[in-house]
């Protein structure tokens, strides 16, 4: 039978991570706790770093932005996920498959390169410390998150344009818990060779060559403060700590998915959750608990609305 005489598939059902109701109950209550954690950490820096003056600064500005994009990211299927545990009902639009599709790029593709702009941010501040007011100014970092939002939207463009000619007509089965191009293209009634192929050129790869030019702009600023004095060697070694850790866990698993596309669905799976749950609570842990100045600012925030609070009593006549 000819492709175009075959019933076009019109939802998607997702399988999720287990079809155990044991497994289930355990992950509808700790992604629950990781989503709310998520939302509540990235929420507080983003309000603490507008509140607070002395962090009106271009690492601040693009950590906050980089909140942003983790509440995204952490918003796009999680919210789902959570109530088909609640409901049962594991189905999912065609349309609202490819938008699925669509913002995991957006949101990752625009990460990608916001890591990558506070690289740079922190390679000048330690690397080229005499230059850095006059190289990252208020205008490089607007231009640097702009460039991020552009690089995110026409990464993600591709990845829709090429899902919405891929021919649907037979399983409609997705054995994840959101709707990615690793899963629902071996699910077209075309040859998945190439298509594997494609993937690998225009994400993995992409993915791959990023991460490698962030491992080495951290192994240059560690070249660099060698011959410095052992307290600044010691506080720039955590920052770079901190920023490796965010970027091992939010690349490692795209890197892997991306570059073996016929992976094992188990694999793909934990993976998958790694960066969609469990990378965006790594912001608000790692640059909130590990940095002394956002700590300072958010007492005060905290100590300011207390005082607010008891200089404003509550009026009932």
């Amino acid at each position: 039978m000819d492709v175009a005489n075959e019933s076009t598939v019109s939802d998607f059902v997702l399988l999720g991570l287990s079809k155990s109701w044991k497994l289930q109950t355990f992950f509808f209550v700790v992604f629950s706790l990781f989503y709310v954690a998520t939302m509540v950490g990235n929420s507080l820096i983003v309000i603490t770093v507008i509140a607070d003056s002395h962090l009106h600064s271009p690492m601040y500005f693009l950590l906050t932005n980089l909140s942003f994009i983790d509440m995204s990211l952490a918003s796009f299927a999680t919210p789902k996920m959570i109530t088909d545990y609640l409901s049962g009902h594991k189905t999912i639009s065609f349309d609202g498959c490819i938008t699925q599709i669509f913002f995991l790029h957006l949101f990752t593709g625009t990460e990608i390169i916001l890591l990558m702009a506070m690289s740079f941010d922190r390679y000048i501040a330690i690397c080229k410390p005499l230059h850095y007011a006059s190289i990252i100014s208020p205008q490089m970092c607007v231009a640097l998150v702009v460039a991020s939002w552009v690089v995110g939207v026409m990464h993600s463009l591709s990845q829709v344009i090429f899902a919405l000619t891929l021919p649907f007509c037979g399983p409609n089965q997705v054995d994840s818990f959101f709707c990615d191009l690793p899963v629902v293209f071996q699910l077209a009634c075309v040859n998945t060779y190439v298509l594997g192929l494609f993937m690998i050129s225009t994400s993995g790869i992409i993915a791959l060559s990023c991460f490698i030019l962030l491992f080495s702009s951290y192994v240059i600023v560690l070249v660099t403060i060698r011959n410095r004095s052992s307290k600044g060697t010691s506080k720039v070694l955590s920052t770079c700590t901190a920023h490796f850790i965010v970027v091992f866990m939010f690349f490692g698993p795209c890197v892997f998915i991306y570059m073996w596309p016929l992976s094992s669905f188990l694999i793909d799976k934990i993976l998958s959750v790694f960066y969609t749950i469990f990378t965006p609570i790594l912001n608000p842990v790692i640059y909130t608990l590990r940095n002394q100045e956002v700590k300072t600012a958010m007492r005060k925030l905290k100590n300011k609305l207390l005082n607010s609070n008891k200089a404003t009593p509550l009026q009932y006549f």
